[in-house]
């Protein structure tokens, strides 16, 4: 017997050797830390159906991610011959297929062993393979035949694949089943144990291939014709021609070259080709690509339409949320590109790749509007995962900007017309150690005209790929369920009845609900790095210099801060220390050394103190909180906590709308409250005698430490009190949001020249606009018929305590331009 075992695994080895001369394999989960595999209990593999190919490529992947052996007889007795079996016997034989499917005599007997031993375990690993990933459904004969779809595979037919699709085999392991814990349920019936085993498994690899390879997509051309051919185009087409005194065939031409032009078409060829681009591009021009909690999506792409909502702080997001996505075998989301991008060679090849195409308006142009809402809805009802940016352009701050609410809103429309595929928001943070267009960036916020994007500005680009520009962060934040949201919103939804057409008086608070989610749950999944740690603590400094030794200090400190209470689960923080973090930031050449005997000096210079700022603003929400309480103590020795908590909850609506913290108004006080607690037992504040909380003595460590502290969010609050006083000088009636914005954004950026403020956010009109719209949210300012703002005493008692924050010569600056008293 075992010399027959023995001839049988020598074959098997040397067909897996033939095998792997041709074949090439691409692993996730291939690891026991990323199992959880506990060593104690043993581990057998399961594969959906019965097939030597799918055996030889799961042996060799096994032994070359050193996991426990799937050519080793499982520690059981009458359990499978070897640690994995497959759930399914192959459908057909040579001459014809079985009506039903057959589980394997292995399966069975697996379940028999742990039936009839109670107290012991296996741990189950599902794996799942894919010989080449085909993301379309094409009408030629040929690709049907040699694409790894939904179907199983004849003995021919997987021939033919392997050949073809062999080099680029996808192969998935998947969290463990515990053996015990499924069939303890049913310990006196073998049948149902055994069904309900293989439901589980059945189910799971449903889901997983769902995943990977997506829905079967439709012919483009096909699709395309279909729009035109819907209720809602057809209706669009009936008014436009009418209105227009066109021939309604003229104007469904219009509308198929519409759809035309937005539809993408996804091509394998072409995602595989970028993927060998991007490998390239990647290893090139980034020191790695650190990707943190995919086990979110690989969850809810299982049974949802995905969408992903990224922030947006580079042309490289998609490409690179793309790349990730498919090298961890989810499938490449359809994308919203600018018809800007659609330019000839990288149109495209940005089609193929998934991209559809929008314009930037739909306004006035109700047919084109009607075509990409149908669109959409196709998209988001066949269970395509999508992604597009909340934020409409790409930030040149480094800050969240405002979400938009078109693509949002178009998504709750489609979901609310058919709402049997659940759609779940998956927000994505990316993170760049030194973003591409950086520069570009500064050019337009000193009032520099935006490039248009071209073929001469892609070769421009170009030229930069011999830079490096660090490593870069994909973080995965908290999915969002849309019917979670609705629920909260209007909870009898599902109660009504929808078309293209109706827009209930409720939409517009779910997609504001649903923006905000968003956005916080992006700026909750933060990869904060070495840079924008450097960026934050140089810039809270008056010189912005400090000796090297003190920053290195001080940044481990803060660091210290943000684990003491951590903002979420899905914050990163980096690896290191300080010093770690000064001599990076030295190398990529973001920081200039200053050698002197007492101790080197480290300092932004020129440019760099600007372009700092962009990193600095990336991570300025966790500390925002600790960053206001700090900045109380900036003219007062000595606060009571209730003062505290009332200043602070005072300009906490107004922080949050700007920089989307997480915590709802309800919650804020707690958590100001946790953070003073915080801020003591690290010694940046001290309990008074009389119960007061009281700063630090001047000239110590401790007292640095707070100031610079207040300092990261200091000049947002100096940005509230320009617009406040400038509203008071004026006087309730008379001046218009539109006017107390100009006047707002002057005063900015005469105070950013007087004080050498090296931010240019600091008189971005459009963070002044959007105060000026959470003041009249939250009813301290009201505006007339002819839009003048008025306002009450409460408004007053609002900028005298908001003046506690600003040091005496700024009080100044700001007085004697708005003509205040002292």
């Amino acid at each position: 017997m075992r010399l027959f075992q023995g001839i049988h695994s020598l074959i098997l080895a040397f067909f897996r050797k033939i095998l792997f001369l041709w074949v090439r394999t691409d692993a996730s989960g291939n690891s026991a830390e990323a199992l959880g595999l506990d060593p104690e209990k043993p581990v057998c593999y399961v594969l959906p159906t019965s097939s030597l190919s799918s055996r030889l490529v799961l042996e060799h992947e096994v032994i070359r991610s050193g996991l426990p052996g799937a050519t080793e007889a499982l520690p059981v007795k009458n359990g499978p011959a070897h640690s994995f079996f497959f759930l399914y016997e192959r459908p057909g034989g040579l001459i014809r297929r079985r009506p039903t499917p057959t589980t394997t005599p292995e399966f069975e007997a697996l379940i028999q062993y742990g039936l009839a031993h109670p107290d012991e375990d296996v741990q189950i690993v599902p794996v799942s393979l894919f010989w080449g990933r085909s993301p379309d459904k094409e009408k030629s004969l040929v690709k049907l035949l040699l694409s790894d779809t939904w179907n199983v595979a004849g003995r021919l037919q997987k021939l033919l694949i392997i050949m073809v699709h062999g080099r680029s085999t996808y192969v998935q392991f998947n969290q463990p089943l515990s053996l015990k814990l499924v069939i303890d349920e049913y310990r006196h019936s073998e049948e149902r144990a055994k069904r309900k085993l293989a439901r589980i498994l059945r189910t799971h690899f449903r889901r997983v291939r769902q995943a990977v390879l997506g829905p079967d997509l439709s012919h483009r051309r096909t699709l395309v014709s279909s729009l035109v051919r819907t209720p809602a185009v057809k209706e669009a087409i009936r008014e436009t021609a009418a209105k227009e005194g066109v021939a309604p065939e003229k104007v469904r031409a219009k509308a198929w070259k519409y759809a035309d032009e937005i539809a993408a078409n996804m091509s394998i060829v072409t995602i595989r080709f970028l993927e060998v681009v991007l490998s390239w591009l990647w290893n090139r021009i980034y020191n790695g690509i650190a990707v943190n909690n995919i086990k979110v999506v690989k969850e809810v792409a299982q049974e949802n339409a995905v969408v992903y909502v990224p922030c947006h702080r580079s042309h490289i997001d998609y490409l690179l949320l793309s790349y990730v996505l498919y090298k961890n075998g989810l499938m490449p989301p359809h994308i919203a590109a600018g018809i800007n991008l659609n330019m000839p060679v990288v149109g495209p090849i940005l089609r193929r790749g998934g991209a559809f195409f929008m314009r930037r308006s739909f306004k006035d142009n109700p047919l084109y509007a009607t075509v990409f809402n149908e669109y959409m809805h196709v998209m988001f009802s066949r269970g395509y995962s999508v992604e597009y940016f909340v934020e409409g352009g790409r930030s040149r701050t480094g800050r969240m900007l405002q979400p938009r609410p078109g693509m949002l809103a178009m998504t709750v429309r489609s979901f609310l017309r058919d709402h049997r595929k659940p759609i779940v928001f998956v927000p994505v943070y990316i993170g760049y150690e030194k973003v591409m267009e950086g520069r570009t960036y500064l050019g337009e916020l000193r009032g520099k005209k935006k490039q248009k994007e071209s073929i001469f500005t892609l070769a421009k680009t170009a030229r930069k790929l011999s830079n490096s520009f660090g490593q870069v962060a994909l973080n995965f934040g908290d999915a969002i369920p849309l019917t979670d949201v609705l629920d909260e919103v209007h909870n009898s939804w599902r109660e009504e009845a929808y078309d293209s057409e109706y827009r209930p008086a409720w939409l517009n608070s779910v997609v504001d609900q649903l923006s905000q989610r968003v956005a916080a749950n992006i700026n909750a999944a933060v990869a904060v790095n070495p840079i924008g740690m450097t960026a934050t603590v140089l810039l809270g400094t008056e010189r912005l210099a400090m000796d090297e030794k003190q920053l290195i200090r001080l940044m481990d400190q803060y660091a210290e801060l943000l684990k003491a209470f951590p903002y979420a689960d899905t914050v990163t923080l980096p690896e290191g220390s300080g010093k770690d973090w000064v001599a990076y930031c030295e190398n990529m050449g973001l920081v200039e050394r200053q050698p002197q005997k007492l101790g080197d000096i480290i300092a932004l210079e020129g440019s760099n103190a600007i372009l700092m700022t962009y990193y600095r603003n990336n991570i300025q929400h966790l500390f925002a909180l600790p960053a206001l309480v700090a900045s109380l103590f900036e003219n007062k020795d000595a606060l009571s906590r209730e003062k505290i908590l009332f200043l602070a909850g005072v300009a906490y609506p107004y922080l949050q709308a700007e920089l989307f913290l997480k915590y709802s108004a309800d919650d804020a006080e707690k958590v100001i409250d946790q953070w003073i607690d915080v801020l003591i037992d690290q010694g940046l504040l001290i309990t008074l005698e009389d119960g007061r909380i009281g700063r630090p003595a001047e000239g110590t460590e401790e007292m640095l430490r707070l100031r610079v502290l207040s300092r990261f969010i200091i000049q947002t609050l100096e940005r509230y009190h320009i617009a406040l006083g400038i509203l008071r000088k004026n006087g309730s009636g008379k001046l218009t949001a539109e006017e107390l914005e100009n006047q707002s954004t002057l005063l900015a950026e005469r105070m950013s020249i007087l004080f050498g403020l090296n931010a240019p956010e600091f008189f971005d009109k459009t963070l002044f606009r959007n105060f000026i719209a959470h003041l009249k949210k939250n009813g301290v300012i009201t505006t007339d018929d002819n839009g003048l703002i008025s306002y009450g005493d409460g408004l007053d008692e609002v900028a005298d305590d908001a003046r506690l924050v600003l040091g005496i010569e700024k009080r100044q600056a700001i007085q004697q331009v708005t003509m205040l008293d002292a």
